[in-house]
């Protein structure tokens, strides 16, 4: 039976139909089986404001290709899919709306409407993200999609909080902290990102008590801030003010008495030496004023505005007060002078509005205790025993390994210095903090909430309210990988699919996330939550941006889904992923991806095509035959030639995917098949096809290797281009039937992954075969270059330096070369003379082919052409370089556009020396 394969390969007609078909028969359904082991990868959550960018789909195609590639392989595979509530940007998403189309704040409907208008947006959009993995054809259990606050995480969450703070590891007290003054919460160390901005320092005059036309001058780049100051620092070496430390200075406006204090940490050379202290809005000045015991004044509200502390600027937001603040000490004459300033400002990643350090009560985790056995999960282990002789032992692997391993080194950076974790949040969206208030305001930490006049289990008092924080995002997420399969209970799941393998991430979340799980499991747990962590690349615009809606330089992959089809976008993301490095990326570069989808398709419809007789052909076989031919032992060289190659590809794909080098198996997987497979094999193996004669058996054989080789080939690839090898298969699945005498999987994605035998490797076979290409291709370039059509029959020789490489060439190889490339005569020997005139090629060693031109070239017209093709390349590569020495161009002309300039150069440069070199043998040819 003939396969019927479309003549074009449209992706649009076959990706929802086979991932329908996959999800409707349960495929990705993880079921515990005692028979199989387990391998789980937890899906980083993405949050529910998200929407699909090309970091997510790399991040998700390589989890992908680890999950069917396992599955493949007979592993009982748990892809974990869910998403994040996002507590900071959820809420945000749904303030705007509210207000947008309401005119409402959240004070306004009250805490609980408020809530349940953030549920109703979730129930809308919080699936966005997930319905666009699955159109990037994710294998998760989607049965299992977890939510951050759903029942059975909130659940984790509250035993987690209650367990650390009865350790004494949870505590609420006031420090500096950052706030956000736009959404009005607190935010971590690790939720800022720092800008450099172009702002200014205000020199402003401070009058020295009891002198009031004598000054200090001091810089400052947060002149509102001074409402705050309650003393000036200098270095104690400084001597312009020795005389004053221990006497006082006057506040500008408010006139608060101000001392100057003498601290080893001012930097004599920053402005003018001294500085104002303000406890409550500086982390440098707060422990400063801690040393010396000055009092600390917050300043602001927290919307940052302006407090009764600002005296007449109360009232006033803080960069408002700022510009009025700064006219007003001009007028005064107390401000000396201004100067442009570029400084780091830290800002919230959220809100995007500079932070403003101020002292709050919060809650805080105690990190110290928990990083220390998440530093130890990274490092080698020691044996538990000496060896039977007494021999040291070699060092056990680390519990936890890095992919590439130099991010192991941000990983115990952010541990070893790592600091108590403000985990509160001013906000309403999230896990509630799990701690109620007795009537004097002592604090319990309870999993269940309290029963109406439940006493404190403590003091005995009445319970009267509960906290009004609630947790950060990370509080839940960092419970991610066990809270999942039912943790705090003893689940069947948690004790099989637990420790899970592989955890692919961005390098940015390396200490907001990944060290905090690691942290989390030790604690709860007492072991790893994962064995791997793949770091991914990063991708870049082609300019080598960072991609970003602000920039309008990123690339939607949906749309590039929509252009050039899921596998397209899927293999061309691996392929450009050299692992440690990030990739440039631009639409284009898909259409590597969508060529070579299109190469394999219609090699298979060649296959597919010249096997519609195949069953038939096995059914009529005896039993005996029909094994050897499942078997599959080789006899002719090309069979012998492909098969070795495969079992090779066998080897490499599996290796590189076990140790996570994608661009590796990518890359080895996109040249077998682009190159052996389709560019050798199929067009050797033509005349075998379509010759038909009664009982050829050679024609069976090659039928046989060819269903062979690809369906193992559409198995390697399947878990980085899963649709069109499906496609493929199923059209191919009779044949494999008919091969193998019993029915197939009903999916390609149930198969199972392909095993090397060192037997097919057929060593000599491939190094004929290969020496056979070699030869070919040098065959075929002597015609390109010679521009001579592939009609005209030329005579060739080859010349070899030994018996060894002679032996190398018998009569199949030489006809087959005479076919692929359409010699008249071909002469072999250590002797061979060449021809005279002639074209040369030196293959290596004192092995060369010659190719008789005679007359296939007009000497006279062939150097005209290379002549004006010459001068032609000159003045392009005089014009570019030109172009390339104007300093004024280079530097005004955008990065990529010079660096296109550079590429262009260089390859019009290569080509005018291959039309040198050209000229000089049509020359010599010539004479």
């Amino acid at each position: 039976m003939k396969a019927e394969m479309p003549p074009r390969f449209e992706p649009g007609t076959i990706e929802d139909k086979w991932y329908s078909f996959w999800t409707d028969k349960d495929l990705f359904k993880a079921v515990r089986d005692i028979r199989k082991k387990p391998y789980t990868i937890m899906m980083p959550p993405p949050n529910i404001t998200g929407v699909l960018h090309m970091g997510h789909a790399l991040n998700n195609t390589l989890q992908d290709i680890m999950a069917r590639f396992k599955r493949l392989q007979g592993f009982c595979v748990l892809w974990q899919p869910g998403t994040d509530h996002a507590g900071i940007a959820t809420q945000a998403v749904v303030e705007k709306k509210l207000w947008a189309e309401k005119k409402l704040t959240r004070q306004d409907l009250g805490r609980e409407k408020f809530i349940d208008e953030i549920w109703k947006w979730r129930e809308e959009h919080g699936s966005f993200i997930l319905k666009q993995l699955r159109r990037l054809g994710c294998s998760c259990d989607w049965s299992r999609t977890r939510f951050t606050l759903d029942e059975g995480l909130s659940r984790a969450v509250r035993e987690a909080f209650v367990r650390l703070f009865n350790k004494g590891l949870i505590y609420r007290g006031a420090r500096m902290i950052n706030w956000d003054c736009k959404l009005e919460t607190a935010v971590s160390d690790d939720e800022i990102e720092t800008t450099e901005v172009k702002g200014s320092l205000w020199y402003i005059r401070y009058p020295i008590k009891d002198a009031p036309d004598k000054f200090v001058t001091v810089a400052t780049t947060r002149p509102e801030t001074m409402f705050g100051d309650t003393g000036v620092a200098v270095n104690p070496r400084d001597e312009r003010y020795s005389n004053l430390v221990g006497k006082h200075l006057v506040l500008p406006i408010i006139g608060r008495e101000l001392l100057v204090i003498a601290d080893e940490t001012v930097d004599p050379e920053f402005g003018t030496g001294a500085v104002k202290v303000t406890p409550g809005h500086d982390v440098n000045d707060y422990e400063r004023g801690r040393r010396f015991g000055l009092p600390v004044i917050n300043v602001l509200h927290k919307n940052g505005i302006l407090n009764e502390q600002a005296g007449k600027y109360a009232g006033r937001d803080r960069f408002k007060a700022r510009k009025e603040l700064v006219e007003e000490l001009d007028v005064l004459g107390l401000l000396e002078r201004v100067e442009e300033h570029t400084h780091a400002v830290p800002h919230s990643d959220r809100s995007k509005t500079p932070i403003e350090p101020l002292i709050s009560e919060q809650w805080f985790v105690k990190m110290k205790p928990l990083a220390q056995p998440a530093m130890a999960a990274v490092k080698p282990r020691r044996a538990q025993a000496p060896s039977a002789d007494g021999a040291p032992q070699e060092s056990l692997p680390a519990e936890i390994s890095f992919v590439p391993e130099r991010w192991v080194n941000t990983y115990l950076h952010w541990l070893e210095n790592v600091q108590d974790w403000c985990i509160s949040r001013q906000l309403v969206w999230g896990h509630r903090i799990p701690v109620w208030y007795d009537e004097d305001g002592e604090p319990a930490a309870l999993t269940e909430d309290p029963a109406p006049g439940q006493k404190h289990p403590k003091t005995g008092k009445p319970l009267t309210r509960q906290d009004d924080d609630v947790l950060d995002t990370w509080a839940s997420s960092w419970l991610w990988p066990f809270s999942t399969l039912g943790w705090p209970a003893k689940t069947a799941d948690l004790d099989y699919f637990y420790p899970t393998n592989f955890l692919s991430t961005d390098r940015g979340i390396i200490y907001l996330w990944v060290a905090r799980m690691v942290m989390a499991s030790y604690e709860f747990l007492g072991e790893p939550p994962f064995a791997t962590v793949y770091i991914h690349a990063t991708v870049l615009d082609e300019k080598g941006e960072r991609m970003s809606k602000s920039k309008g330089n990123g690339i939607d992959p949906i749309e590039m889904i929509e252009k050039w089809g899921v596998d397209a976008v899927r293999l061309t993301l691996p392929l450009l992923t050299n692992e440690g490095q990030d990739i440039k990326l631009s639409p284009t570069k898909f259409e590597m991806g969508r060529n070579f989808c299109n190469k394999l398709w219609n090699a298979s419809r060649l296959a597919l095509g010249n096997l519609g007789d195949f069953e038939a052909q096995m059914a009529a076989l005896p039993p005996e035959q029909r094994k050897e031919l499942a078997e599959g032992a080789a006899s002719e060289l090309e069979d012998c030639f492909i098969q070795g190659k495969l079992t090779q590809l066998i080897v490499d794909v599996t290796d590189s995917l076990e140790r996570h080098k994608f661009n590796d198996a990518a890359t080895a997987l996109y040249r077998f098949t682009w190159d052996e497979f389709c560019d050798w094999y199929l067009e050797v193996i033509k005349p075998r096809l379509y010759e038909k004669r009664d009982g050829d058996a050679s024609r069976l054989r090659v039928q046989a290797t060819l269903v062979r080789v690809l369906d193992t080939l559409l198995t390697l690839l399947h878990p980085i281009i899963p649709f069109v090898t499906e496609e493929i298969w199923q059209n191919l699945r009779p044949m494999v039937a008919a091969l193998h005498g019993e029915t197939p999987a009903i999916s390609l994605a149930l198969s199972d992954w392909p095993k090397p035998s060192r037997d097919r490797l057929y060593e000599p076979q491939v190094r004929r075969f290969d020496f056979l290409r070699e030869v070919t291709r040098a065959l075929r370039n002597i015609r390109s270059e010679h521009n001579i059509e592939r009609k005209t029959a030329i005579d060739a020789v080859l010349r070899v330096g030994s018996q060894e490489t002679l032996a190398l060439m018998g009569e199949r190889e030489k006809a087959m070369i005479t076919g692929l490339v359409n010699l008249g005569r071909f002469e072999v020997g250590i002797g061979a003379v060449k021809p005279q005139p002639a074209a040369t090629v030196v293959l290596g060693g004192a092995d060369e082919v010659y190719v008789a031109l005679g007359n296939l070239i007009d000497f006279k017209m062939e150097l005209l052409r290379l002549d004006a093709a010459r001068a032609k390349l000159v003045e392009g590569v005089n014009k570019l370089k030109l172009k390339l020495e104007n300093e004024s161009y280079v530097q005004r002309a955008p990065a990529a556009v010079v660096q296109k300039d550079r590429e262009r150069l260089s390859e019009m440069a290569a080509e005018l020396d291959r039309t040198d070199k050209h000229l000089a043998e049509i020359r010599q040819l010539a004479k």
